[in-house]
């Protein structure tokens, strides 16, 4: 069994930043990537930012120049920071991971938190 937990989101001021945080636990041999999507009402679920186990990233281009993403892969955890944030960044955001169990090969999503952007 795979959990991806997130914490982090909430309310945030625009032009303000947060950060959000996923560990990935349970029987878990490896992960090859992880990494945030998000959907806001009404719109489809997209790509935020992913990394590599290498540590390469790519962000999507509504993020570009304003996000860092990394990971600690000792600990499984995948940490996005969104600056400048914009009322276009409200949606729920999902951790994700493709992960390596002892019988399979997967992508996982988290549960989802809710961020929120307004003055």
């Amino acid at each position: 069994q795979v959990q991806l937990v997130e914490s982090g989101g909430g309310l945030a001021q625009p032009g303000g930043s947060l950060t959000l945080s996923c560990a990935a636990s349970g029987s878990i041999l490896s992960i090859k990537t992880m990494g945030w999507y998000r959907q806001a009402p009404g719109n489809e679920r997209e790509l935020v930012a992913v990394v590599t186990s290498a540590g390469i990233a790519h962000y999507a281009h509504f993020v570009q120049g304003r996000s860092t993403i990394s990971r600690d892969n000792t600990k499984n955890t995948v940490t996005l920071h969104v600056s400048s944030l914009k009322p276009g960044d409200t949606a729920v955001y999902y951790c994700y991971a493709w992960i390596t169990t002892f019988t399979s090969q997967n992508e996982y999503f988290g549960q989802g938190t809710q961020v929120t952007v307004a003055s």
